[in-house]
């Protein structure tokens, strides 16, 4: 299997309560970044376990792989939480699993102005020869706009009819504008790691929104040179204090 139906394959198990896909992992070298989980195996054999067997459902939306990475989106039922959405990240080695991040955030009850949900739009490669380009212009967009705050030159990299799936505000780059003006932006601090496959890439930053500390993840397609559409998912960072492993959230 390839790297990427794997880890559609664990995420499934959530709901399934199939054990088998856990064969994936490295127990020995297991690295988790999800800090309200302990290290190893352990947690998540728990995290599964407490699921209720009825209305628990996990929707794979798309999933890919870059090198020794693989990453998908997904919408999830999770028991008292409800409906979640969420990115999940492994790193391989030696055909298994040793480390992982993830990102929730609670799905909206309504869609967003342009009547798009977080997981909805396009979700298949067509190119698949892009992957390096496709990289390097997000990672010039998020360095030099998101994070350098070089709005004017927003027009360089969005597509005018940039289809908009956050639930903050809609389509169009003149929406993002004035969302990176206002005062409820979240701020872009740091970016941690970025992965590809062909025109969709995926970026992991640290900033803050409203003050708070939050993991920003943004997934991008790009088309023509340009990012034609846009999802993300953006997760407060609890305080140190309430982590329950040390491998911080990156």
């Amino acid at each position: 299997m390839k790297k990427k139906d794997c880890t559609v394959a664990i995420q499934q198990s959530i709901e399934t309560r199939l054990k088998a896909p856990l064969v994936y992992f490295d127990s020995r070298k297991y690295i988790q970044h999800n800090v309200n989980l302990g290290d190893g195996l352990g947690p998540i054999l728990q995290f599964m376990d407490s699921m209720p067997a009825e209305g628990t459902k996990v929707m794979m939306r798309r999933a890919f792989e870059d090198g020794d990475m693989s990453f998908a989106h997904a919408d999830y039922i999770l028991g008292e939480w409800g409906p979640m959405t969420g990115f999940e990240v492994h790193r391989w080695e030696d055909g298994k699993i040793v480390e992982h991040w993830d990102n929730l955030q609670a799905t909206p009850d309504t869609p967003n102005a342009s009547g798009r949900t977080l997981t909805d739009g396009a979700t298949d490669v067509t190119d698949p020869g892009a992957t390096a380009a496709s990289k390097a212009l997000v990672n010039r967009y998020v360095d030099e706009i998101l994070i350098g705050g070089d709005h004017a030159r927003l027009a360089e990299f969005l597509k005018n009819d940039l289809i908009q799936h956050t639930p903050t505000f809609g389509d169009g780059a003149a929406a993002v504008s004035e969302y990176l003006s206002s005062e409820d932006a979240a701020r872009y601090v740091t970016r941690h790691r970025t992965m590809a496959e062909g025109e969709f890439v995926l970026t992991i930053c640290e900033g803050t929104l409203g003050g708070t500390p939050v993991a920003i993840y943004d997934l991008h397609r790009i088309e023509g040179g340009q990012i034609a559409e846009h999802w993300d998912v953006i997760e407060p960072i609890p305080p140190r204090k309430l982590w329950k492993n040390d491998n911080g959230k990156f």
